[in-house]
């Protein structure tokens, strides 16, 4: 899924990005709240991780601009105020969940799978179609009881792709999800991508889960 961290504290945002990225998310940032807003009105993101305190425009405003531009994606605040009143201003202006700093990643990283989860209407983490599993929070897919390794990118195509079933997704709402702002859209990595992930999946079943949707993407 695709993320973007506003957050002036350059250090802690790229730590943030390290771990995130190797997760398989896809992680644009900002340092300043008028970056953040202009990220955040003209790309389409899954989460957006904001801080109270930024430069030029704060978190607070930030988050209610977005909310009064009728922009739906689940907010994270990161803070270091931590008193019930900042809570309180912080959740009242839009945000979905707050976090105080410091926190551990691994907390952080559970609360951003069950915001997205939530934003999904999905109950559980673990994403099923026939006999392939995969759970986020784990890493793991397993399709008939076995394990199957994948990249970090193959992962975050297949995730988002079972979060869509039945759907068709296109290369350019993939490239959206899956790459961050710097990806050249010109290229046909998309497709090298999910024929490598169809062959994992698909080797020894006898059941074929992606199919290619000629011109237009692919469905599951």
């Amino acid at each position: 899924m695709r993320i973007l961290i506003v957050e002036d504290e350059v250090r802690l945002a790229e730590v943030i990005k390290k771990g995130l990225t190797e997760d398989g998310f896809a992680v644009d940032l900002a340092h300043d709240g008028e970056d953040g807003q202009y990220l955040a009105e003209s790309e389409k993101y899954d989460l957006i991780m904001l801080d109270i305190m930024l430069p030029k425009l704060d978190g607070i405003t930030l988050c209610k601009n977005l909310r009064s531009q009728k922009i739906t994606t689940p907010i994270l605040m990161l803070t270091a105020k931590t008193t019930l009143e900042d809570k309180i201003a912080g959740l009242d202006s839009g945000a979905d969940d707050y976090l105080a700093k410091p926190f551990a990643f691994l907390e952080l990283r559970s609360r951003i799978y069950a915001l997205i989860r939530r934003s999904n209407n999905n109950v559980s983490s673990v994403l099923v179609i026939d006999d392939l599993a995969l759970d986020p929070l784990k890493h793991t897919c397993i399709r008939n009881k076995k394990n199957i390794s994948l990249t970090p990118k193959e992962f975050a195509i297949l995730e988002f792709i079972l979060r869509h079933q039945n759907e068709v997704v296109t290369r350019t709402m993939i490239t959206e999800h899956v790459w961050d702002y710097n990806f050249d859209g010109m290229s046909n990595i998309v497709d090298v991508f999910v024929a490598s992930l169809r062959k994992k999946i698909n080797s020894n079943a006898s059941v074929k889960l992606i199919s290619t949707i000629h011109g237009v993407g692919y469905k599951i």
